[in-house]
């Protein structure tokens, strides 16, 4: 059900990603790298965070980074935002942890910086047991992203 949304969001919008489905769990990155027989390097972790106002902002790391709520606030000039629930990412994205997407809901999207020097990446597919490999120029079009220092 999720995989479909996604993919008819990607089909609507033109978004140029390729959509995997498997067998095994991609809720982690090191699940998922081993699915995928790639590097954590090659992920990236959607971070889910919520300002004050109850709007959700979305931290777009590599796999193996942490972000910083603090660079966050900072770079959008905010209070500090805290960490969302499970039950408040599905409410806000539309789709479960571990396989949140990089785009196609209403969000401020924040991406690092070291996300961008890599050509390829990939995300949550829209399950946790779906991928997307998009290119980094290609996401931050879908999801008109800035991109900032927002890791710890």
């Amino acid at each position: 059900m999720y995989e479909e949304k996604l993919k008819k969001y990607i089909e609507e919008k033109n978004i140029q990603t390729e959509h995997f489905s498997f067998n095994e769990s991609c809720h982690s990155v090191e699940e998922a790298a081993k699915v995928v027989n790639c590097s954590a390097d090659d992920f990236v972790k959607n971070i889910c965070m919520l300002n004050e106002d109850g709007s959700l902002i979305v931290a777009i790391i590599k796999g193996e980074d942490k972000a910083s709520t603090t660079r966050v606030g900072e770079v959008l000039n905010i209070q500090r935002p805290r960490m969302t629930t499970l039950e408040e990412i599905l409410e806000k994205t539309g789709y479960p942890c571990g396989g949140t997407p990089s785009f196609g809901y209403d969000a401020t999207f924040l991406i690092d910086e070291r996300v961008m020097e890599k050509e390829f990446v990939y995300t949550g597919g829209g399950s946790e047991n779906s991928l997307l490999k998009i290119s980094t120029k290609e996401l931050l079009g879908a999801n008109g992203a800035q991109v900032h220092k927002i890791r710890r």
